[in-house]
């Protein structure tokens, strides 16, 4: 028996609406939102570029937000606990691991373990004769209240002036409330760029080392998302595309091109809060950046 043509049109259209949602189902299955704090103005792309390098690796669409402000760290992190943020990155530590999953693959390579001093400018000379531990210990340093920087510097002898915000501490130093404010060297030249109204500049002759790998943090409510991320770090490792996009990386070039880290005065202190877990056998994951400076001098 044949059907008539508006019966045939009919069946057709209700097999197109159920083939077209079988579609929409398999590609909303496929993407997965993720939600990011918004970036500062002292911050660069290089955190987020690299969560989005790792996550092509997973086969899924991944669509990106961002807070509608910045998040203090505090707000961060229970935001990141609560699953509203997805993920978040920064030093780590036992209680962070704790409280999140972590992704131990160091971001920055070793490069944020060496942390170079921004100072008021004209205090200069006052570093100069800083010959020892014990000199240092007598400079009064800035650091963020929930940071883990803060921890080892106290657990090492020195003073520490506490901020809950990060902005307020460049004012801080502006105004005298401390004499150094340690940053990453990876950091503070983006950092310093983001403050021109202030006299501030980076201490020329000192490095403080000790190790604190950035790891990429993620909710505890979502280890799919968390198994992504590491097996795409983990690829980019393998493949070299994670060296490639460090050493591209304006924010790294500009670091090894002007910290001078293997002239600089290196101050090496323990950081007693490391986790037992941190893959520190594991020498693909860091870079001898001395060694790497040294070479491009000896190029030039």
């Amino acid at each position: 028996m044949t059907l008539p043509t508006r019966s045939l049109h009919l069946v057709f259209g209700l097999c197109m609406s159920i083939f077209l949602s079988a579609l929409s189902f398999h590609a909303s299955a496929q993407e997965k939102s993720i939600t990011i704090n918004m970036k500062s103005n002292v911050q660069t792309d290089y955190m987020n570029g690299l969560l989005k390098l790792a996550l092509s690796y997973s086969g899924k669409e991944y669509v990106y937000h961002s807070t509608s402000e910045v998040y203090s760290r505090p707000r961060l992190m229970e935001s990141v606990k609560n699953g509203s943020v997805s993920v978040m990155w920064g030093g780590t530590s036992e209680q962070m691991e704790k409280d999140f999953i972590p992704i131990r693959i160091d971001a920055y390579r070793g490069l944020m373990n060496h942390r170079l001093l921004f100072i008021r400018e004209g205090d200069q000379p006052r570093f100069d004769e800083v010959k020892t531990l014990d000199d240092l210990r007598k400079i009064k340093f800035g650091q963020g209240r929930s940071w883990q920087d803060a921890a080892i510097l106290e657990q090492a002898g020195f003073t520490v002036v506490k901020a809950t915000k990060k902005p307020s501490l460049y004012y801080m130093l502006d105004g005298g409330r401390f004499d150094a404010f340690p940053r990453g060297a990876n950091e503070v030249w983006t950092e310093l760029s983001a403050f021109p109204e202030l006299p501030l500049t980076v201490e020329k002759n000192l490095v403080i080392i000790y190790p604190l790998p950035t790891y990429f943090f993620v909710s505890p409510q979502d280890p799919e998302l968390a198994k992504d991320l590491e097996n795409g770090l983990e690829a980019a490792i393998a493949d070299g595309s994670f060296d490639q996009y460090f050493f591209n990386s304006p924010e790294v070039k500009e670091a090894l091109t002007k910290a001078n880290l293997s002239k600089r005065r290196a101050f090496r202190i323990d950081n007693p809060f490391l986790p037992k877990a941190t893959p520190l056998n594991r020498k693909e994951l860091f870079l001898d950046l001395t060694k790497i400076q040294n070479e491009e001098s000896e190029a030039e």
